[in-house]
Parts: structure tokens; C-alpha cells; sequence
């Protein structure tokens, strides 16, 4: 019963270090959001939601962290910046919303 388990936890642990995460390639895919940089802090930006965008269902403004995940990410930002955050599908429904897991967050051209 215990190789079983030591097999198991074996190849759990293998298949998780294959497993690929997030990077500057792939991150097109995750779910994402265009806005406009309404407010800079020190530790986020405040978005204003593209009206055509879903997440402008959950609310108007977003509160996105600035503690993103890809090195490659923009973290410097103006106000008026346009802007798609790319994170991992999750809104704090407060007011302003708030995205506390950001991969990247690039300009729009």
C-alpha cells in the first residue's frame, strides 16, 4: 500500500513540474481587459473599463496590481496610458473592483 502511495505521490510531483505556467508568449490567452489608466499609486493603477470589454459588466473601474507576475510587464504608467491586463480571471466585486492576481499589463497600440 505504501509504494502505491509513494508512486502516486511520485508521479503527481512529476507531472506538476512539467506542468507550463504563464509567460510573455502564452499570455495572450488568459483572460484579459483594455481600459484606460484613470489614477497611478504606488502599488496599482486604477482602470477604467472599455465598455465593449465583459468585465465592464462587473464594474466600470478596476483596481489593478502592479505586483504582476512577468518580469516582461510594464509597471510605469501615466495617466490616460491605454492599457490590457492580462490575469488569472479572478474580480474582487467591491467598488472599484479590484484584480489582485496580474500576469501583465501592456499598452495598447
Amino acid at each position: 500500500m505504501n509504494k502505491w502511495l509513494i508512486c502516486l505521490l511520485a508521479v503527481l510531483v512529476l507531472l506538476a513540474g512539467c506542468s507550463k505556467g504563464v509567460t510573455i508568449k502564452n499570455v495572450t490567452k488568459q483572460p484579459n481587459f483594455k481600459g484606460v489608466v484613470t489614477e497611478v499609486n504606488e502599488h496599482s493603477i486604477m482602470v477604467k473599463v472599455s465598455e465593449d470589454e465583459d468585465e465592464a459588466q462587473s464594474s466600470d473601474l478596476i483596481s489593478v496590481s502592479l505586483n504582476v507576475e512577468l518580469e516582461e510587464s510594464m509597471t510605469d504608467f501615466n495617466v490616460g496610458d491605454e492599457v490590457r491586463v492580462y490575469y488569472n480571471g479572478e474580480i474582487a466585486l467591491s467598488y472599484p473592483a479590484q484584480i489582485h492576481k496580474v500576469y501583465a499589463i501592456m499598452l495598447e497600440e
